[in-house]
């Protein structure tokens, strides 16, 4: 369904990382773990799909953490308070399955922790142990990590740069965690294609069971257009209606890695010259 959305706070978390709440009641009413929205900012806007980071269904706000790396969400790193989204559907995609697993490793690098939130929510609600580990460059760049404690049964951080929590990767922390209490019985990686590839190596050699949600590029969100196709255990699938979650022993990562790469070119001269040129603008 689609609703027009009002900005009701817009904060920044971290370096061109920022949360919002949007007022979208409609939505927040029918969302489950794992699921995500589509926004335009305006008439002639981009559509950008964005995956559902928190929902209160007392004040019908979503939380979206959006990071800055375009024209449109550099955008809208400048709305105010009181801003009204030209439209917000959702929520889309297929919910997260949720299920009494036992012990869940759920790994968040980067702006991916946000999307891993709910899902560790559920996944503790539903009666697991659920182990997160966080991974980010620096200590300035991790977001969400008080609301990952109070939602996760255990959290384990690292950053690449050693400022915070094991210096390392969070491939190191999983693989330490398994040789020190053993195999999880399931693990979910959230975050860059790169990082996710890697975890999904690791627990394959563990023969552990992962899903990974996956963020291709993506136009209207119904599995129409296919610009989101990935390939997953050798055959076609859209991340918009089959997803965005996959068996991560299954994924093409390699072309996933190229498609994702295919309008960086055009993307990267959009956002320049959009700083370029507004800068310092509000809308």
């Amino acid at each position: 369904m689609a609703q027009t959305g009002e900005v009701l706070e817009n904060t920044l978390l971290a370096e061109n990382v920022n949360q919002y709440l949007i007022y979208a009641p409609q939505i927040v009413e029918r969302r489950k773990a794992g699921q995500f929205v589509i926004i335009r900012l305006d008439e002639n806007g981009e559509r950008i799909p964005l995956t559902i980071a928190d929902a209160d269904s007392e004040s019908g706000s979503l939380t979206l953490v959006v990071q800055e790396v375009g024209k449109t969400t550099a955008k809208m790193a400048k709305l105010k308070v009181g801003f009204v989204l030209k439209d917000i559907v959702g929520p889309l995609g297929s919910p997260t399955h949720i299920d009494k697993f036992g012990t869940v490793v759920v790994v968040g690098g980067g702006i991916g922790i946000a999307p891993a939130h709910p899902i560790v929510q559920a996944l503790k609600e539903a009666g697991n142990r659920v182990v997160s580990i966080l991974g980010a460059r620096s200590k300035d760049l991790l977001i969400m990590e008080e609301q990952m404690r109070k939602a996760s049964s255990e959290v384990r951080i690292c950053t690449d740069d050693g400022s915070y929590g094991t210096h390392g990767l969070v491939t190191d922390v999983f693989k330490e965690l398994i040789e020190s209490e053993g195999k999880p019985d399931l693990a979910f990686a959230i975050g860059p294609v790169i990082m996710m590839k890697f975890v999904c190596k690791l627990t394959k050699e563990y023969d552990i069971p992962t899903v990974v949600s996956l963020n291709p590029i993506m136009v209207d969100g119904t599995g129409m257009c296919g610009g989101c196709r990935v390939t997953i255990g050798g055959k076609t699938k859209f991340g918009c209606v089959d997803g965005p979650e996959f068996d991560g022993h299954l994924v093409d990562f390699e072309e996933l890695m190229k498609r994702q790469a295919f309008y960086h070119e055009q993307e990267k001269e959009s956002y320049d010259s959009f700083k370029r040129k507004c800068g310092s603008c509000a809308d």
